[in-house]
């Protein structure tokens, strides 16, 4: 306390003396002597001001527990892995579950056993011929897995894989969804002889090739119409599972030149409308028109719409129809939409089916070998349903269709009979369908390089 009094007092006459002499000269503001003494003030409080003791300050102890490596897991995880091998077959007709497991390199009875007995597994016994099995092996012939697709979607039906994996304790089987991948292929041919030919030379599958003949049946009848160098471009989905092909999707886009004319399809999705879509030409008109041009998809006319000798009555007469000529038991498609006026025997007609479309329009069927299922007056039918199948019955020589299209119920030659357009895009729907018809024109371009270049050329 004596040290701190007599630092204050020197501290005291120090101010005063430079308080003085501030006075004096009259160069400082009197303010600054002031703050300065005040500064010493708290510099002396805090220079004298007595420090904690160590002994007194808290002390936190914290303990953490390490734990020690598993030297053991480290040590198996470094270890070499047992090498396994994979390997793929596929299911031939009348294949055993012993000559399946051979090809693939399987020795496992203890597999075999659980695939016989397991109700899942099980499922790889009834695998249709074609189906892929995909295995992954020991060394040894030790089965440690093995997957199979079981169904790939088609009539609904859901998509789904079988997958058998060895356990620490045994086998497990589960039947799980598999997704498809969708693809988009193109492809292009030449017609040499016949439009299936042709699509089989280009790899083409025939689910794609029986959708060509529907999307412009409208306008090139496929049995009498195509010529030696007609050339198609299709671009269509094909499904995938496992980088494995299941089959063939929907066609979204064709192209057929038939004797110097091109005609052009592409789907257009229609949210609202009966089944989703339909085919367009590159200009948005629908290719839905009124009536097939054939009843037929694959035929050839052995008579026309003309004077004839009939081939029974020896009699020269008008021929008021089209003779198809076809085999046995071939489906016979309604020409348009409609309701049945007559199912059933009539005279010289054999088996026969008249078609009222609307108030105007008939159409009639003869000697046919039996009628579908369902046909019967009154049944309202769709273009393209099957109404029953090609025979001879009644005055007939041979297996064949007589078709007839009647207007006002006269008979008239169905290639004289303008068919409507059945509907055209507009608006937005335009629009939409332009961007895609766009890309479609580039994909036949792509399919057509030289034949696109005299187009652009000729612009």
């Amino acid at each position: 306390m004596k040290l701190r009094k007599k630092f204050l007092q020197r501290v005291l006459a120090a101010a005063a003396t430079g308080f003085a002499s501030v006075r004096a000269s009259r160069k400082t503001p009197v303010i600054s002597a002031t703050a300065l003494v005040l500064s010493l003030l708290a510099f002396g409080a805090a220079g004298v001001a007595p420090l904690p003791d160590a002994a007194d300050l808290p002390v936190t102890t914290v303990v953490e527990e390490l734990t020690m490596p598993d030297l053991a897991a480290q040590i198996a995880e470094m270890a070499p892995k047992a090498p396994e091998f994979i390997s793929e077959e596929r299911v031939r007709s009348g294949d055993s579950l012993a000559a399946l497991m051979e090809r693939l390199g399987v020795d496992d009875p203890e597999a075999t056993s659980f695939i016989k007995s397991d109700p899942t597994a099980r499922a790889l016994l009834t695998l249709r011929p074609g189906r892929r099995v995909q295995v992954s092996i020991s060394a040894e012939g030790r089965l440690q897995s093995a997957s199979a697709t079981l169904s790939d979607g088609r009539s609904n039906e859901e998509a789904a894989r079988l997958l058998i994996s060895r356990t620490l304790t045994g086998f497990t089987a589960e039947k799980n969804p598999a997704l498809l991948e969708r693809r988009v292929e193109m492809r292009s041919g030449t017609i040499h002889s016949s439009l299936f030919a042709a699509t089989d030379a280009a790899q083409v599958p025939d689910a794609v090739a029986t959708q060509i003949v529907d999307m412009f049946s409208t306008n090139i009848d496929f049995a009498s119409d195509l010529r030696r160098g007609d050339r198609f471009n299709v671009v269509y989905e094909t499904l995938w599972q496992g980088g494995e092909y299941v089959r063939s999707g929907r066609v979204l886009a064709a192209e057929f030149l038939n004797a110097g004319k091109t005609y052009e399809a592409v789907w257009f999705d229609q949210p609202g409308t009966h089944g989703g879509g339909s085919y367009f030409d590159l200009k948005g008109r629908s290719l839905k028109k009124a009536f097939l041009k054939s009843p037929l998809q694959f035929s050839r006319v052995t008579s026309g719409f003309a004077m004839r000798m009939h081939p029974i009555s020896g009699k020269w007469k008008q021929h008021k129809g089209i003779d198809f000529a076809a085999p046995i038991g071939t489906p016979i498609r309604a020409a348009g939409n409609g309701v049945i006026d007559f199912a059933g025997v009539n005279g010289g007609y054999g088996n026969f089916v008249l078609i009222q479309h609307g108030k105007t329009y008939s159409t009639a069927y003869a000697h046919m070998s039996r009628f579908a299922a369902g046909i019967r007056r009154g049944t309202r039918v769709s273009r393209g349903e099957v109404i029953g199948y090609v025979g001879t019955s009644g005055w007939s020589t041979g297996p064949h269709l007589h078709y007839e299209f009647r207007v006002n119920n006269a008979a008239r030659d169905p290639n004289s009979i303008a068919v409507s357009v059945v509907a055209t895009l507009s608006g937005t729907e335009q629009q939409r369908f332009e961007v895609i018809a766009g890309t479609m024109r580039h994909r036949f371009g792509l399919l057509s390089p030289r034949r696109d270049n005299v187009r652009l050329a000729a612009r």
